[in-house]
């Protein structure tokens, strides 16, 4: 009897880590998801246009010398605040679609994301 608990303790344990690991599968990113970075420096994005694929993260990294923010030109979009000299911030393509945006410190900063479905 002792030995029939112990087998089938083992395959409860066994199937409950599979179980784990699948969730844990499905929450994780894509294997092929991408980081892809975007520089702020000499009061522009470079690049000012990037193509990314949904799950992809964005990494703006501050190189000027003053703060600037990533800021979403529609309402209720991404807003990275004031990102310091030196700073960075990331954000992570989740809806497909083209989305303007500009430093809200210099309008003349203003950039587009274009997110597309992953292949």
């Amino acid at each position: 009897m002792e030995a029939a608990e112990t087998s089938c303790a083992r395959r409860l344990r066994a199937a409950g880590v599979a179980l784990c690991v699948g969730a844990c599968a499905a929450l994780a990113l894509p294997a092929s998801a991408k980081t892809w970075t975007v520089k702020m420096v000499d009061m522009q994005f470079v690049p000012a246009n990037l193509t990314v694929a949904r799950d992809d993260t964005i990494v703006w990294v501050n190189s000027d010398i003053v703060a600037h923010t990533v800021t979403s030109t529609v309402a209720g979009g991404f807003d990275s605040h004031a990102i310091a000299p030196g700073g960075r911030w990331r954000y992570r393509a989740k809806t497909p679609g083209h989305l303007a945006y500009r430093c809200t410190f210099h309008p003349t900063m203003q950039a587009q994301l274009i997110v597309k479905e992953r292949p």
